[in-house]
């Protein structure tokens, strides 16, 4: 790989993972909900499910969606179904007073598991592995699940912290309120792209 292609996925890698996404939107919204540090074990699900999911897409897993192209369909439906429930649990998330005794984060396996049904996450290890990964060598592919893997985790953790700050704010159970559901409204629409691509 050249430094020219290497900068190149470095820039993509840092904008692809800090801009809004589902992931990002959901820990902006535990962090509000439940702090920094409860809200760890879903940031590193995150960077390392994504890095692995970077590592299986760039192995040939996208070969399946060639191949069986029902499996693409049904991966859509998946994800949709997934995110409509995840906005529910964010709408309906308990004050924060309460949360230390009902409310749970969404854990480690949880959050990598997630990365498998996030559209954004399909689009950023496809998108990657085809034009950074020249060839579809093993060692590219390494690098670039690498390179995602040192960005993302700082990237991602900057909307939790967003979060935690905006929870000095959310103090008063109606504008947690308020904040949960335009977090859930966010989280819809991102599906936009996936239920009306261009």
């Amino acid at each position: 790989m050249t430094y020219e292609i290497l900068m190149a996925l470095i820039v993509f890698a840092f904008v692809s993972s800090i801009t809004p996404g589902p992931n990002n939107l959901m820990l902006m919204a535990s962090g509000a909900n439940f702090g920094f540090r409860r809200t760890i074990p879903h940031m590193l699900g995150i960077g390392l499910g994504f890095t692995f999911m970077v590592l299986l897409v760039g192995a040939g897993l996208v070969q399946v969606f060639d191949r069986f192209p029902v499996s693409y369909t049904v991966l859509k439906i998946a994800s949709v179904i997934y995110l409509l429930y995840l906005a529910w649990k964010i709408a309906h998330a308990a004050p924060v007073k309460g949360q230390a005794a009902s409310g749970t984060p969404m854990t480690f396996l949880q959050a990598a598991s997630f990365q498998w049904v996030n559209p954004k996450a399909w689009a950023m290890a496809l998108t990657a592995t085809a034009a950074y990964a020249p060839g579809q060598t093993l060692e590219a592919i390494i690098l670039v699940a690498l390179v995602f893997g040192a960005i993302n985790l700082p990237s991602v953790s900057v909307w939790t912290v967003l979060g935690q700050q905006m929870a000095r704010v959310l103090t008063n159970p109606h504008r947690l309120l308020i904040f949960n559901w335009t977090m859930a409204v966010l989280l819809v629409a991102s599906l936009y792209p996936v239920l009306w691509p261009h």
